[in-house]
């Protein structure tokens, strides 16, 4: 096993990202389009939040014959800013893979975003790393 992997050669970099002009009408079809469970909030290339499916799915109303009714008057109501997290721990894409999944299972995140100064340059999740792992089996 390659123990000083940068977390570079494992991120995802093809991403789903909005912004603050954004509604939560897009979230939703950015979650149910692509299949993803975190989408980087950004400002130009900076990244300023992170919107998980949890997060998403806790404002949402899921039952019953009116939910979608429910949920257009939530995401009216809610903007984006609303959602997202904003108080981030980010990596470095340098940083090793053992770094980050150090982190990932110490803390209660699945994922992090990746960055090199403000700009976001991909996200890393478990499942990356768990991949990874794989890989090398």
């Amino acid at each position: 096993m390659k123990k000083r992997e940068p977390v570079s050669k494992i991120m995802s970099t093809n991403l789903k990202t909005v912004n603050l002009t954004n509604d939560l009408n897009d979230v939703k079809a950015i979650f149910n389009e692509h299949k993803v469970r975190h989408i980087p909030v950004v400002s130009g290339n900076k990244l300023i939040g992170l919107i998980s499916l949890t997060d998403f799915m806790r404002i949402t109303y899921n039952v019953g014959e009116v939910k979608d009714q429910i949920n257009q008057a939530i995401f009216s109501t809610l903007g984006i800013k609303d959602v997202m997290t904003t108080d981030l721990i980010t990596v470095s894409p340098n940083d090793t893979i053992r770094d980050v999944a150090e982190i990932l299972a110490n803390k209660e995140f699945h994922a992090l975003p990746v960055v090199e100064g403000d700009e976001l340059k991909g996200i890393v999740s478990t499942t990356d790393i768990i991949k990874y792992l794989l890989e090398q089996y």
